[in-house]
């Protein structure tokens, strides 16, 4: 079943279930899927790494704006933004941990034969494409920075 077909199923269950805020949240997840759809050139089909995509875009921007609440002592909003995030969070394959992408990045460097800061983007493109959905970019390219210097 696609992410698009899960998606309109737990919509369902939750207006079933008068479940407020995951509603909310699936709604932000089927509005992102539409206006990829929507785009040019996609035919109306979103791929599986798109839609991936699209939930860590959407997972990053809840958590942005949780920490902007935090600052201000919005502690009630703090407590939403993290809700919807853990709610998206569910539609993502489980993270990896560091030690699992350091091993990968040591192979994607192995394979590419990066050997200075001069290799990074060609190393990140490729561990970018391994990880994709697995781990955030930000902690990749950290990795990726620190086997390179």
């Amino acid at each position: 079943m696609s992410l698009e077909n899960t998606i309109n199923q737990d919509i369902k269950a939750a207006m079933l279930a008068k479940d407020k805020k995951a509603l909310e949240a699936l709604r932000a997840v089927k509005a992102a899927i539409l206006l990829a759809k929507t785009d040019k050139g996609t035919g109306g089909e979103v791929a599986e790494d798109t839609e991936m995509k699209i939930l860590q875009k959407l997972v990053k921007q809840r958590r942005e704006s949780a920490e902007l609440y935090k600052s201000q002592n919005r502690d009630d909003l703090v407590e939403e933004e993290l809700f919807q995030m853990s709610a998206i969070e569910k539609y993502l394959p489980e993270q990896m941990n560091e030690d699992d992408i350091r091993k990968v990045v040591q192979e994607v460097i192995t394979e590419t034969g990066a050997s200075s800061m001069k290799d990074m983007g060609r190393t990140m493109g490729m561990a970018s494409k391994k990880l994709a959905g697995k781990a955030d970019n930000k902690i990749v390219a950290l990795i990726v920075r620190e086997l390179l210097s």
